[in-house]
């Protein structure tokens, strides 16, 4: 309730006493105990736009189904609704000013949202911010709720909107990497085992493989979309539904898919252990540090690849970035790989974060949830645009030295495993022992030793014999310009653009 206001601030009250709120602030009095008690990561909620986005969602839902069952009159869900859409389109989102680190299960957060829908419907209906006499944030934006039903359903639903974009990148980096495949299939190379010459590839069959193992990605992530598809709404405080009548669940959820459009929204069979339960969050916590590991590797191999140029592998050539050295001129490194492994590690250890945070999760309810959603959200941002960087700022531009790649194969003792099946292995590892010693090439050696003629050698090191057949072309790396840019627009126009400085300093 508003005690009393000034051109500078308003006065609001809770249980615990009253405090000054900024007369233009669309938050209140339990959102300003939370940005007192939490000044602790300096990053608040609103640099996840995807859970606002979730959170206005829920909200938009409850209200509607709030009117539906006779608990909300038509005017108030009215201006609720307003102020819900308000934020799914974009607005206020500089409001929610609670931190990412938060204790009370994210109370504080669903308190934000309360507030700021709150004072936002007020401001619509014409009244003063803190007129909670008409407008409540309890009584009337969470009716029928607890933050420990509407605050997970949102940390899972704007999971969703996160990882569809995540995937979203996940495919224009696949496309990108497999038109370099396409590139480079003509171009032979010697393959390598425990970083030892092994036998003959094609570059273009290297980068396929790294297209498959992205698109092995894509399908793990999409495999956790129905697991958090799954909510708990109606549960309220513990999964008991108390305060929610009894056809409250059935109706947000309807309203909840018609709102969101995704229509595999199902109720938790059972609501208790639903609310208590964040196994979930250790799924597509797993998924993301599996994904990363695998993008790591690939940037490892990225680096192997383009080493030297000149003492090292020197296959390809990754776009020069940036000056590599303050002290050696000429350098350029590997930039945009080493910074796409350092996020997987940061991933990595999130990973630990979450499975801590779940298994410490205690009786009817897991308080730890906010460090949850923080991990998972950041996990996902920072790993599309880890790929974003990859993409556009190596991957498309990388070319083959192909002059050295053939030189290596045609100097390889590698080849000889393509004779054994005609020579015998016997013969072929005297061979190879000679080609070491001597540096002469294997098909002078076996035409030498008088094993075969030598045309017969070079039918048998034909390049499909040696590399085995290019894989088939698939739909994968057919992406026009036109298209990539389409789908950059899409994902960009969600890009959480993360809030720099402290958290929102009270009068």
């Amino acid at each position: 309730m508003t005690l009393s206001t000034s051109d500078q601030f308003r006065i609001e009250r809770d249980s615990i006493g009253e405090i000054k709120i900024p007369a233009n602030a669309y938050w209140g009095v339990n959102t300003a105990r939370a940005v007192e008690n939490f000044d602790i990561a300096r990053r608040q909620i609103s640099v996840y736009p995807d859970f606002l986005v979730a959170f206005a969602q829920v909200k938009l839902a409850a209200a509607r189904a709030n009117q539906e069952i006779g608990l909300l009159d038509a005017e108030r869900a009215g201006y609720i609704e307003q102020a819900c859409q308000d934020i799914i389109d974009g607005q206020l989102h500089d409001q929610f000013v609670v931190g990412v680190i938060q204790g009370g299960a994210g109370t504080s957060s669903n308190m934000n949202a309360n507030e700021v829908i709150a004072n936002r419907a007020l401001e619509l209906a014409g009244r003063e911010f803190g007129d909670y006499a008409y407008i409540s944030p309890n009584d009337h934006v969470n009716a029928s709720q607890s933050t420990n039903d509407t605050y997970p359903s949102a940390v899972k639903l704007g999971l969703v909107h996160s990882t569809q974009n995540l995937i979203a990148e996940y495919k224009l980096l696949q496309d990108a990497i497999m038109k370099k495949a396409f590139e480079f299939k003509e171009v032979l190379k010697v393959g390598r085992t425990q970083l030892q010459d092994a036998v003959p590839m094609t570059l273009g069959q290297e980068f396929h493989g790294f297209a498959t193992t992205l698109g092995e990605d894509i399908q793990r992530l999409e495999d956790v979309e129905p697991l958090l598809l799954e909510l708990n709404l109606g549960a309220t405080a513990i999964g008991t539904r108390i305060n929610a009548p009894a056809e409250y669940p059935a109706a947000i959820m309807r309203h909840l898919r018609e709102i969101t459009g995704y229509e595999e929204l199902v109720t938790a069979t059972d609501l208790i252990e639903a609310t208590s339960d964040t196994g979930v969050f250790m799924s597509l916590s797993s998924v993301m540090k599996r994904a990363a590991m695998k993008l790591s590797k690939i940037c490892n191999d990225l680096r192997l690849l383009s080493s030297g140029p000149q003492a090292g592998l020197g296959e390809i050539n990754l776009p020069a970035r940036q000056a590599g050295s303050s002290i050696m001129p000429g350098k350029v490194n590997p930039v945009i790989p080493e910074a796409v492994s350092q996020v997987a590690f940061v991933i990595a250890g999130s990973d630990v974060t979450v499975a801590f945070a779940s298994e410490a999760g205690q009786l009817q309810l897991n308080a730890f949830e906010p460090v949850m959603m923080h991990t998972l959200m950041q996990n996902s941002v920072w790993l599309r645009r880890a790929m974003r960087t990859l993409r556009v700022n190596c991957i498309t531009g990388i070319t083959a030295n192909q002059e050295k790649t053939e030189a290596q194969v045609a100097a390889s003792v590698g080849l000889i495993t393509a004779l054994n099946p005609v020579i015998g292995y016997a013969e072929a590892s005297k061979i190879a022992k000679k080609a070491l010693a001597t540096n002469a090439k294997v098909v002078d050696l076996v035409v030498e030793a008088g094993l075969l003629e030598r045309e017969r050698v070079i039918e048998l090191l034909h390049p499909e014999a040696l590399a085995g057949r290019f894989p088939e072309p698939t739909s994968v790396g057919s992406l026009t310009e036109a298209e990539i840019l389409e789908q950059e627009r899409r994902i960009d126009s969600l890009d959480p653009k993360e809030l720099a400085g402290p958290m929102h300093e009270l009068v």
